[in-house]
């Protein structure tokens, strides 16, 4: 039988309670790791999106991933296009999509909400109303999954409006849903969110007056949800909606807005930002982007 004298004892005594108080990290964390956050598509069949949603997909398998997200808005546009034409761009969607060969987690946005403006033509009781045509073709709107030890949460950003519009929120089921998915993920878990309109974003700062009138851009509650963060080991917020790239770091955490697709709707780069789409890269706790285009030209240009 082997003898430990007393000064051993408490200093292992020491070492486990030390032990005990450190953060727990989820088996795997340290693994690193990269994939893919392709948003705004907008496919539709004018202004060769087809072929530039094609062609970003074929480039998007050249580079080695374990898989991607889409970050929303994948057609142009379910919010005020008759439903035939909203079935028709996703069935477009779908068929550039089989060439990136990889899993993709899909992200609602905006103008994948189908129906909501008048000019639709659909009555709300449509059974592909709203949301309800994304839910059938990709799934739940909001949703996590785990990943070498890596938590990821896919947000709905897009809330819809008694007046035929949409707002960015995040609605109190989801609210009550995210609070509870944070707080059973195991302390120290890093943390990797998705939003198709940005949490956090500098855009207002360098982008155009917009109308009095336009909606959608500002958070109805993103600092309650924001909030809800605290105490987490969020590694990055990834965003869509705007078509720039961006980083802003707002507590620790970096949002990271990515470029479109699309860029400028297909009509050319957005503010400075050409098509493509982001490569994100784990590993060691840390989360780094790096934006890819792929070489798209634009065939009416109106670069803004």
């Amino acid at each position: 039988m082997t003898m430990i004298n007393r000064r051993s004892f408490l200093s292992l005594l020491g070492a486990s309670a030390a032990a005990a108080a450190l953060p727990s990290v989820a088996l795997g964390a340290e693994e690193g790791f990269t994939f893919l956050f392709l948003t705004d598509t907008h496919t539709q069949p004018e202004l060769n999106a087809v072929a530039g949603t094609d062609m970003a997909m074929k480039r998007a398998r050249t580079i080695p991933a374990d898989f991607a997200i889409q970050g929303g808005d994948h057609i142009f546009d379910a919010l005020g296009t008759p439903k035939q034409t909203v079935l028709k761009n996703f069935d477009l969607y779908d068929k550039t999509q089989e060439d990136l060969g990889l899993k993709v987690h899909h992200t609602l946005g905006n103008h994948d909400v189908c129906g909501v403006y008048t000019a639709s033509g659909m009555a709300p009781t449509d059974p592909l109303y709203g949301k309800k045509l994304f839910a059938d073709r990709f799934g739940p709107t909001w949703y996590s999954w785990d990943h070498k030890g890596h938590h990821f949460i896919v947000l709905d950003s897009i809330g819809i409006t008694n007046d035929h519009h949409y707002e960015a929120r995040i609605d109190d089921d989801q609210m009550q849903w995210l609070a509870a998915d944070l707080a059973k993920t195991p302390a120290g878990t890093p943390i990797i969110v998705t939003t198709h309109i940005p949490l956090v974003s500098a855009v207002n700062s360098y982008a155009p007056p917009a109308p009095a009138a336009a909606k959608g851009d500002g958070f109805i509650n993103g600092p309650a949800t924001i909030k809800l963060f605290e105490g987490h080991n969020v590694l990055g917020v990834l965003q869509g909606h705007t078509h720039i790239n961006e980083r802003v770091e707002w507590h620790g955490v970096p949002y990271i807005t990515s470029g479109a697709v699309c860029g400028n709707w297909w009509k050319g780069t957005r503010w400075g930002t050409p098509e493509g789409f982001t490569v994100v890269e784990v590993a060691k706790g840390k989360l780094t982007t790096r934006y890819e285009t792929y070489g798209f030209r634009a065939v009416d240009p109106q670069n803004t």
